[in-house]
């Protein structure tokens, strides 16, 4: 059994002016995100699509101790991007290119050379970055992706690019990971078996449906269609929705397509 979720359009000023034909038109405001209501079987969890047109901020995370120590709620955020399309040489930042020194953070957030420390892959469809929380990254311009996250929206912001928003300095220095990016942590959709991230607080599946896979789990799930025109239960998922499938040791896959499949680590 599935259940649709609704979707919410999220304005940023980093957004775009125009959504791929199935989120619909008419949207006046630049819409950087479209969120789906996460149902009350999965709380733990929020799967969004983002849409850039400009750099994201240089930002971070926290871990869930660190969130409950900044009294900022019970979870921090770890998350996971799915590239879907990119414009040529469109990139993204994850990590830096050697180790720093905090303080030496501090200084090139604050004259903007931070953006030279960290290390800016070139992505196209089907690159997957899991992003454990404390991790100093920003999404580049002209990138549209799929996040699987933590549900939580504590966001620290080191550099904006002088965008009149506000900073975080300390929290993001006290929670940052100021060294390289493990490799081992960046994958493709091409080269994924069945388990595609196992990560500390989520567990995502990659779903060829014209494989009739078996998947060794059970439980609700968010089901999210990234290619070809795949079907759960007999039911279409269309590209541009997130589904609910309320357990997914009775689910049954089927079309041609991929779907990304969301649980959490533990219950």
């Amino acid at each position: 059994m599935i259940e649709k979720l609704s979707r919410k359009f999220v304005e940023k000023v980093w957004g775009v002016d125009r959504l791929p034909a199935e989120f619909g038109t008419g949207h006046e405001a630049r819409i950087g995100e479209v969120w789906f209501e996460p149902p009350a079987q999965l709380p733990e969890l929020l799967a969004k699509y983002i849409f850039t047109s400009e750099r994201l901020s240089v930002q971070n995370h926290p871990n869930d101790d660190q969130a409950r120590a900044l009294g900022l709620g019970s979870s921090g955020k770890s998350e996971c991007w799915i590239i879907l399309d990119s414009e040529p040489d469109a990139e993204i930042a994850v990590g830096f290119t050697r180790e720093v020194a905090i303080e030496d953070v501090r200084k090139a957030a604050l004259d903007g050379s931070i953006v030279d420390l960290l290390a800016w892959h070139k992505v196209s469809q089907g690159d997957v970055f899991y992003i454990p929380p404390g991790t100093v990254h920003a999404i580049g311009g002209g990138v549209n992706l799929v996040e699987i996250q933590q549900n939580s929206d504590i966001t620290f912001r080191l550099y904006d690019y002088g965008r009149p928003r506000p900073l975080h300095l300390d929290e993001a220095l006290a929670a940052a990971i100021a060294t390289p990016y493990p490799a081992h942590l960046r994958s493709r959709l091409e080269d994924a078996g069945l388990v595609l991230v196992d990560g500390e607080h989520f567990k995502l599946f990659c779903i060829r449906t014209d494989d009739t896979p078996t998947i060794d789990a059970s439980g609700p799930a968010l089901a999210l269609p990234l290619t070809g025109e795949p079907s759960v239960d007999e039911g279409m998922l269309a590209l541009g929705e997130c589904v609910l499938v309320e357990n997914v040791a009775d689910a049954r896959f089927s079309g041609s397509g991929i779907v990304l499949l969301a649980q959490p680590a533990a219950r």
